[in-house]
């Protein structure tokens, strides 16, 4: 007697969504946990601001290394190298809002609930819906270029009130993002949960700044 084993293509597609998934939100967490336990160490050695070439440099030049081996383990290793480094940068902006805000701390926990807050009212509106965002892709592309050289415009002009506008810009993009790229690997445009959670982290991290630096401007130093 013999049967014939028949096998679901739906069904295997969900399969491997669900791991891409569980796979990204595990090492979301992880990554997450040690940039904060980086940024703890940064603010506890005080060290100085990275500067911002040193930033661009090494923070694009881990993301090209971790994009280059997201397929192997090494990918791993540079996914917690990028969001190391991104700790330790975080570091000494946390320390500048702590010395020069009487409420530094609260500024920091509103902004951490903030992006908390929407990255779970996000991801749930994305998995719940199951909705494809992969149309906001080209839009979230330009917005992040006219951002930047936004922000490059407000670095050097010292324009207070383009900053802010360039902060509020990336809490809307950032957001978009982390409906995009749930959306991705929902619907299989994304299967690889290294790229999906440095992806993830970089909305998160962005998120988290633009918050921060809007609740400051909004709450005035000492």
């Amino acid at each position: 007697m013999s049967s014939n084993t028949v096998i679901n293509p739906s069904a295997s597609s969900t399969l491997a969504t669900n791991k891409v998934l569980k796979n990204t939100y595990l090492l979301l967490s992880m990554t997450l946990f040690f940039s904060a336990m980086t940024a703890g160490l940064s603010m506890f050695l005080n060290l100085p601001p990275f500067g911002f070439l040193i930033t661009i440099v090494g923070f694009y030049g881990l993301i090209f290394l971790t994009s280059k081996y997201s397929d192997r383990a090494l990918g791993l290793f540079f996914t917690f190298m990028l969001t190391g480094f991104m700790g330790l940068t975080l570091g000494p902006i946390l320390n500048m809002y702590i010395h020069n805000f009487s409420n530094g701390h609260e500024l920091i926990i509103m902004a951490l609930a903030g992006t908390g807050t929407i990255f779970l009212g996000l991801s749930a509106y994305a998995l719940t819906t199951r909705k494809d965002f992969s149309f906001m892709g080209g839009f979230l592309m330009t917005g992040m270029l006219v951002a930047i050289l936004a922000m490059i415009g407000a670095i050097v002009f010292s324009i207070p009130a383009l900053s802010l506008a360039v902060s509020a810009m990336f809490i809307l993009l950032m957001s978009g993002m982390i409906l995009y790229q749930t959306s991705e690997i929902i619907h299989g445009g994304e299967t690889n949960y290294i790229r999906a959670t440095v992806s993830l982290y970089v909305s998160l991290y962005n998120l988290f700044l633009s918050l921060l630096q809007i609740l400051g401007v909004f709450s005035g130093r000492d």
